[in-house]
């Protein structure tokens, strides 16, 4: 095949914007949240910055950030539409690497504990830190 024929079957193969399909696939809450994030640099497609309006075609490989975790999905389906959480799994398959990596994070965050305090500061407490308004500000 030539470099014009391997373009021309790219240009005809289904493809979807990227924001979009995010957005389908149940990763951001609304299409905005996912074209922030992608012009935050959050989102790798094929391990090079992308554009909200990226083509994303089947087999491509998107490193998503979100928070504190860190999604590595290979996009085996196109979206346009948002449907059930049960359709939008059916869209990536999420690497095994990346799965045993949010797994251990999550692992070490559990180990470690909240930092809550040990108990609520009570009236005389409160009205002390109001008092002395911003410490952290000194």
């Amino acid at each position: 095949m030539t470099a014009a024929s391997d373009a021309s079957a790219l240009a005809a193969a289904p493809a979807v914007r990227l924001d979009i399909w995010l957005w389908a696939a149940r990763f951001f809450k609304t299409r905005s949240l996912a074209k922030q994030a992608i012009e935050g640099g959050k989102i790798d497609c094929n391990d090079a910055p992308a554009k909200p309006s990226k083509a994303l075609h089947a087999g491509d490989r998107l490193r998503v950030r979100r928070g504190e975790e860190t999604f590595v999905v290979d996009v085996v389906a196109l979206s346009e539409q948002r449907g059930p959480a049960s359709v939008a799994q059916t869209l990536y398959r999420e690497t095994d690497e990346s799965r045993a990596a949010r797994e251990a994070l999550r692992e070490q965050r559990r180990m470690q504990g909240h930092a809550a305090p040990a108990t609520k500061p009570d009236k005389r407490a409160r009205r002390l830190t109001r008092a002395l308004g911003d410490i952290d500000a000194f």
